[in-house]
This record gives structure tokens, C-alpha cells and sequence, in this order.
């Protein structure tokens, strides 16, 4: 490395470090993979990815670096939307097109738009999900997808997720063949599984079905025409400007009420102390100081009910 590289690195290292990347997530990836390239090249072990993408789905995956792994919980847990396809008359182990076929059911009779609609209608709100087998869902201390390598079968703990938007992204009024496959927008809570609601598409139609296609469009406030590839990455840091890429805490968390603090308060807060309560309160409070800079997240004392106490201190 030359003493140009060099003096860039140690400047990388430093506080410039601190924030979100939000990464274009290519095919072929797990996202574990993502977060050890981003180390190497941003040379830095604090990283951490803010949500799972299966290694055959791309799109959107904030990555948070430095100071911005304190908020990887709070990134995680935000809404995501997809884009996706169904392809019904197949069933798959995995429930998408990488799996082995373990269902066929040919289509002999045309399937309605109002039929599909119908369908999404239901699905939309509060639903139950059973994960995958091939998941990373963790049973007895186990991998749900280390059970099934192995050709073992284990019950897998259903959880509720919420479905906020199901749309049909396709112009057809009838649907034939022995196959159909059609395209769909869905907007869901934190640990919804697509190729398993793609299922659920599949089985309310009366037919196996998986999931053709996928890709995540965004993540919270972040969408997909945000995001930067990895060649982007490599190119800024191969000139020294990879910092400018990363989005501080306070505009990653810009969908957060904010609060203003006072020099007195500020203070205050870099100690994690109570603070007064606000008189209208919100679950979430982004504390910034006069210059703008996030310093903690405070959020309603659960006991003291006139006082608000740090979730996070940045």
C-alpha cells in the first residue's frame, strides 16, 4: 500500500468511520457475506447488517458501521418492502427456485384476477407464519436449516407477523397455463418470511406453490435507488472518499422524532441520566445536540412516569 493509501486508512479509522452504508446486496450473497467484505474494506470490525436477505434475493441492506452498530436493532425492526414473483403449480424445499422439487400440480383451470386480489386481501394484516426449514430460525439451539441438511424433521414455532400492503403487479384479468407465475409489491413487519407467504398465495389458490423471484426495494425510510454496489465501494475507497458514502446516526434515524437538546442537558446525556418527560412523548425520541449530532435515544421511563430514561447512548 502506498503512503497516499495509507494516510487514507488511518483517516477511515477514525471517527469518519461512524454510520450507515446502504448496500445494493447482490444474488449470491448471504448478507453474513456482505458484512465480512465491508470489513476488509472499510478495515474495521464493526460492522453489522440490519436485517437478513436470503443469498438468491438482492436489493436493500443497511449496513451499520462504527458508533452506528448501537442502532442496529432499531434499523432492523423497521418495515421492509419486496417485489417479488409466485409461481404456482410447484412446491420446493426451500419455497423458492433454489430448493429441490418436492410438489407438481398441474394448473388445469384458469385462475381470476379478483381470484388473486381476493387472496391478498386475506393475507393482508396480522397473519401466522411457520418458518421455512431451511432458515436460520433457531430450535433447541439449532439452525432450522442445519436440521434439514441433515434430513431431520422438527417442529418449527409458528410466529405472527403483520402483512401492511399486498399488491398484484400484473395487468391480466385471467391467468392459464399448466404453470403460473405473477409478480407482487408486499410491505410487511420485521421477521416476515416472502417465499413462505408466497406459499400461503399458493395454497389459498389450490396449488403448491414457491417463490420465483425476489428482491427488497427498502428498508424503513431507505429504498433501493439509494443504495450503492460494491464496485461503487471499491472505487471510493480506492481514492480515499469511502467515508462520504456512510450516512451519520442522525440522518439514518431521520424518521425519528427529534429533540434539541440544551447544553445543560446535553451533558446529561452522554451519562445515560433521567431526563423530564416530554408532555407528549413518543415511543422513540432522538436526542441531538445544537450542531445536530445524535447522541442517545431516549424512550418513557416503564416505571418512573414522569421521567424518560436512554434506550441507546450513541
Amino acid at each position: 500500500m502506498d503512503r497516499r493509501a495509507s494516510i487514507h486508512f488511518r483517516y477511515f479509522r477514525g471517527e469518519a468511520m461512524d454510520g450507515v452504508l446502504l448496500l445494493h446486496k447482490p444474488a449470491g450473497m448471504t448478507s453474513h457475506d456482505c458484512v465480512m467484505r465491508i470489513r476488509k474494506l472499510f478495515q474495521t470490525k464493526k460492522v453489522g447488517h440490519t436485517g437478513t436477505l436470503d443469498p438468491d434475493v438482492s436489493g436493500v441492506l443497511p449496513i451499520c458501521i462504527g458508533k452506528a452498530t448501537k442502532i442496529v436493532e432499531l434499523l432492523t425492526a423497521e418495515r421492509k418492502t419486496y417485489e417479488g414473483e409466485v409461481t404456482l403449480g410447484i412446491a420446493t424445499t426451500t419455497e423458492d427456485a433454489s430448493g429441490d422439487i418436492v410438489s407438481v400440480k398441474p394448473i388445469e383451470q384458469p385462475i381470476f384476477r379478483h381470484d388473486i386480489e381476493r387472496v391478498f386481501a386475506n393475507l393482508t394484516g396480522d397473519i401466522e407464519q411457520v418458518p421455512p426449514m431451511y432458515s436460520a430460525v433457531k430450535v433447541n439451539g439449532k439452525k432450522l436449516y442445519e436440521y434439514a441438511r441433515a434430513g431431520i424433521d422438527v417442529e418449527r414455532p409458528k410466529r405472527n407477523v403483520h402483512i401492511f400492503e399486498l399488491l398484484l403487479l400484473d395487468d391480466r384479468q385471467v391467468f392459464t397455463g399448466e404453470r403460473i407465475s405473477f409478480r407482487f409489491r408486499v410491505t410487511c413487519s420485521k421477521g416476515t418470511y416472502v417465499r413462505t407467504l408466497a406459499v400461503q398465495i399458493g395454497e389459498r389458490l389450490g396449488y403448491p406453490a414457491h417463490m420465483s423471484y425476489l428482491v427488497r426495494t427498502a428498508s424503513g425510510p431507505f429504498t433501493l435507488d439509494q443504495c450503492v454496489s460494491f464496485a461503487d465501494i471499491e472505487q471510493h475507497v480506492a481514492s480515499g472518499t469511502a467515508h462520504t458514502l456512510l450516512l451519520p446516526i442522525e440522518r439514518a434515524l431521520v424518521h425519528f422524532p427529534t429533540y434539541v437538546m440544551s447544553k445543560e442537558e446535553e451533558e446529561k446525556v452522554k451519562h445515560g441520566a433521567l431526563l423530564p418527560i416530554l408532555s407528549s412523548m413518543p415511543e422513540r425520541l432522538l436526542m441531538v445536540n445544537e450542531q445536530g449530532e445524535a447522541l442517545a435515544i431516549y424512550m418513557p421511563h416503564p416505571t418512573k412516569q414522569s421521567y424518560m430514561k436512554p434506550l441507546k447512548v450513541l
